[in-house]
């Protein structure tokens, strides 16, 4: 099978299909590493509302695509930034998500993001405000039985004026919880407005003030996951996280290294990009329970350059490989995303995943995944007529 694609000069070129889509597996119920996939949401390509107003979203593909995950053994982060959360989702939205993924999905191992998101940045002024941001949204998923992860707060970083508020503020939540929680540490290459979180623009301090947080709640919290696109970072903190706290990888660059970890340790999984690589997830988790670490790694490493493409700067706008692929793969049948975001990456970068996509046998229909793509590359003007 071949289809043309254009170069960044729009010069095309024969492309063959090589690879062979990967068989669907399923985790076991005790699998070797816990593994979340931070789940996109579908919007509803039909709606007459703005893309950059309240998100429209299309419920039926977007609980089937959860349904998908769900019923391969991952666990599911719900309404997180893969999910447009703070780029398209609002916060009414977001508790309707996770109020029926919880309903559809009673017994998946389901963990939701929890923020300040609904809190105009502009009225913020104190510390206080954030508590009660955080504890509003808190209540409201702890009201539907649902465990929090406790999402980095752009509001925190605006109004916090040291290591000390980081403190009082996650003291004051934690404290507050009815299950242990994942804290999230989400660097400046997600979102810009969170530059010196916890206080600190040095990662040695930032460091210890998380630290300090997790020490004086360790029976509050879970685990941390770390999304700073840096493994040494993540290694050291995972190093030093109290005994009985989980380390999960946010890492989108390094993730098969660090998920099969060395003699001190490893890190669990709570990635975006196990949404559009579920599939290859699944399989490798499953191969290291087994004592398979090569075979581990010949099923994950391939998939790297993929996730470093799709999660390359501007970071942020990764969201739209995911759901690129996502419809290349027929779990949707539009590229359209809540706030026009599927216009927020080239055409060149929608070439490169459909070829590293087909190389790590991620395509699972090719015929589909060719016929959509040459619809696209007709949008654009490079159709084979």
């Amino acid at each position: 099978m071949k289809i043309a694609l254009p170069d960044e000069t729009g010069r095309k070129s024969e492309y063959r299909l090589a690879g062979k889509p990967m068989a669907q597996a399923c985790l076991p119920a005790d699998p070797a590493r816990i593994v979340y996939s931070a789940a996109h949401v579908v919007a509803d390509p039909f709606s007459a509302a703005a893309p950059s107003g309240q998100a429209a979203i299309d419920w039926e593909k977007t609980m089937e695509f959860r349904r998908y995950l769900a019923g391969m053994g991952l666990g599911i982060a719900e309404a997180m930034d893969t999910a447009q959360r703070g780029m398209g989702l609002d916060w009414p939205r977001s508790l309707d998500l996770i109020r029926r993924t919880r309903s559809e999905l009673p017994d998946a191992l389901v963990a939701n993001g929890c923020g300040t998101d609904h809190l105009d940045l502009c009225q913020v002024s104190t510390v206080d405000d954030v508590i009660r941001g955080y504890m509003l949204q808190a209540e409201a998923i702890q009201a539907l039985g649902g465990r929090l992860i406790l999402m980095a707060s752009r509001a925190l970083a605006r109004v916090a004026r040291g290591p000390d508020d980081y403190r009082r503020v996650y003291r004051q939540v934690l404290s507050n919880s009815d299950q242990p929680v994942i804290l999230h540490w989400l660097g400046e290459m997600f979102d810009p407005a969170l530059e010196g979180y916890w206080g600190s623009q040095d990662f040695d301090a930032a460091l210890e003030t998380v630290l300090s947080i997790i020490e004086e709640s360790r029976d509050r919290v879970d685990g941390i996951k770390i999304s700073l696109l840096d493994k040494d970072k993540e290694i050291r903190l995972r190093r030093r996280l109290p005994a009985g706290v989980r380390m999960y990888t946010g890492d989108d660059f390094n993730y098969p290294e660090l998920i099969e970890g060395d003699a001190q340790g490893f890190s669990h999984a709570l990635l975006g990009i196990f949404d559009p690589i579920a599939v290859a997830a699944v399989t490798a988790v499953r191969q290291l329970g087994e004592g398979d670490a090569a075979g581990f790694r010949a099923t994950l490493d391939p998939t790297v350059p993929l996730a470093r493409l799709i999660f390359r700067a501007p970071t942020q706008y990764y969201k739209t490989g995911v759901v690129f692929l996502a419809w290349l793969n027929g779990f949707q049948d539009h590229f359209i995303m809540l706030n026009g975001a599927q216009s927020m990456r080239p055409l060149p970068d929608f070439v490169d995943i459909f070829r590293l996509a087909d190389g790590c046998g991620l395509l699972r229909d090719p015929d589909l995944a060719v016929k959509r793509m040459k619809t696209l590359l007709a949008l654009y003007g490079a159709s084979d007529a």
